[in-house]
């Protein structure tokens, strides 16, 4: 009996493994079948550009188009969207592609914009939520096609995915595809886009309500939740409540070409509250910043610019916030850095520390905020600031030949034993360009003795 036994364990045993052996040499078939990822190829007209200036907007409007592509929807449509990155991120994101949608609107790249709004759209819940990505490969199956330098497959239909890596609920993307669609519709002039899509719109906002504390209206969030995801920073965040309140504005902003008067009095109200909470719980005049939320006092650079940016803060804020960020001089030697000083370690993701990247969010820097860095300088009329980074921030990409994810704090692209930054990466590529054009319209408009307000 005990003979018999042993011998189905056995066949049970090895007829398993014969089968995940299988498996695994099926799926390596697939994996090295797949073509080898190419290395970033500089744009064929670079040489005519004279200015290094000139050369870094070309190679990023070409790094920022180089994700664009179609790809087939659980639903059977086919649609253009905007992927994150081409090695490690060839899938569109909410957070990526809302920021990057400033640069292809600048480049007219209007039905990449339109058909990316609409898979979210598509895919958005009852309750109002977005998914955080739409994608269709495993993060252990993105990790072994960079592993053997192969292109990710994009034959699989694109689904949402709602939670982060964190198994969390990030609430920006909500915020910033609200801000995209209509910033989209603005541009373009497609109302009857905005007209299809109003209740949407509003239904996104409203779930971001939900995570709202009723004493002052303040988004709260769980840890590594917003975009600096490798940080547990909880509660009301700086960042968070900016996004959120831009929602807001062009909401009543575009509610009287698109909806009832009801709507533009009730997101005027909502966003003029959430302006006043914000500057009661993150304005620190002792500081000269708005500080990161209740536990961090540092000057984070995400909220700070997209404040000054989109006009949030006074004039003199704006001056300090710019002072401070020069004095602890962040945009050097790559623009811009995370935040001023770095966040205790025991915050900072374990993964992140085993891989050799517990700066990523801190003493790292990303040229999207070197690009709202620029932009906020530009609408101060701090021309000569704005130059500068312009120049360092197209330096670096020349230098390179693409735009990278993120860079060290020694001027080079952050690498270590298991992480490479991605190159390129769309999100920051697009905000380069929308930099770039920014700033040059405030340059001709003071030379025409104007002045503007850019989103």
């Amino acid at each position: 009996m005990k003979r018999w036994y042993a011998t189905v364990l056995r066949t049970l045993f090895f007829t398993l493994l014969g089968f995940l052996s299988f498996k695994l040499i099926q799926y390596g078939h697939r994996l090295l079948k797949q073509p080898y990822l190419l290395t970033n190829q500089l744009p064929d007209d670079l040489d005519d550009h004279t200015t290094i200036e000139a050369k870094g907007l070309r190679i990023a409007a070409a790094n920022l188009l180089s994700g664009v592509e179609k790809r087939g929807l659980l639903n059977g449509q086919q649609k253009l969207v905007l992927c994150a990155g081409l090695r490690n991120f060839r899938e569109p994101w909410a957070r990526d592609f809302g920021f990057a949608s400033f640069g292809l609107m600048e480049l007219g790249e209007w039905q990449a914009v339109k058909e990316s709004l609409e898979v979210f759209l598509i895919h958005q819940r009852p309750t109002g939520q977005f998914p955080v990505k739409i994608h269709s490969t495993s993060i252990a199956d993105r990790y072994l096609h960079s592993l053997f330098k192969r292109e990710q497959p994009i034959h699989a239909p694109i689904k949402p995915k709602y939670i982060t890596a964190h198994n969390t609920i990030s609430l920006d993307g909500n915020a910033l595809l609200v801000i995209a669609s209509l910033n989209y519709a603005a541009r373009s002039g497609d109302d009857e886009f905005v007209e299809t899509h109003w209740p949407a719109l509003k239904r996104a906002v409203i779930w971001l309500e939900d995570h709202a504390l009723e004493d002052d209206g303040l988004l709260h969030q769980a840890a590594f939740a917003d975009w600096a995801d490798s940080i547990a920073r909880s509660g009301r965040v700086l960042y968070t409540n900016v996004l959120y309140w831009k929602a807001l504005h062009e909401l009543a902003l575009a509610a009287p070409l698109y909806s009832s008067a009801d709507d533009e009095s009730y997101f005027r109200d909502k966003a003029r509250q959430l302006k006043a909470s914000i500057n009661a719980h993150f304005w620190r005049q002792d500081l000269g910043y708005y500080v990161t939320n209740e536990i961090f006092d540092n000057l984070s650079s995400s909220g700070n610019l997209l404040a000054i940016a989109w006009e949030m803060t006074t004039p003199d804020q704006a001056e300090s916030i710019l002072d401070c960020m020069d004095e602890f001089d962040m945009a050097n030697p790559v623009p811009t850095q995370v935040v001023h000083r770095a966040y205790p370690n025991k915050f900072v993701a374990l993964e992140n520390r085993w891989g050799g990247i517990a700066n990523y969010h801190t003493s790292a820097a990303w040229l999207w905020l070197g690009g709202w860095h620029i932009i906020a300088l530009a609408r101060m009329e701090r021309f000569m600031e704005a130059e500068l980074l312009l120049y360092r921030l197209s330096n670096v990409i020349v230098r390179d030949g693409a735009v990278h994810e993120v860079y060290a704090p020694d001027g080079f692209h952050l690498s270590s034993f298991w992480y490479t930054s991605e190159a390129p990466l769309t999100w920051s590529a697009g905000m380069v360009v929308y930099a770039h054009y920014v700033y040059q319209r405030h340059v001709q408009k003071l030379h025409n003795g104007a002045t503007i307000s850019e989103n």
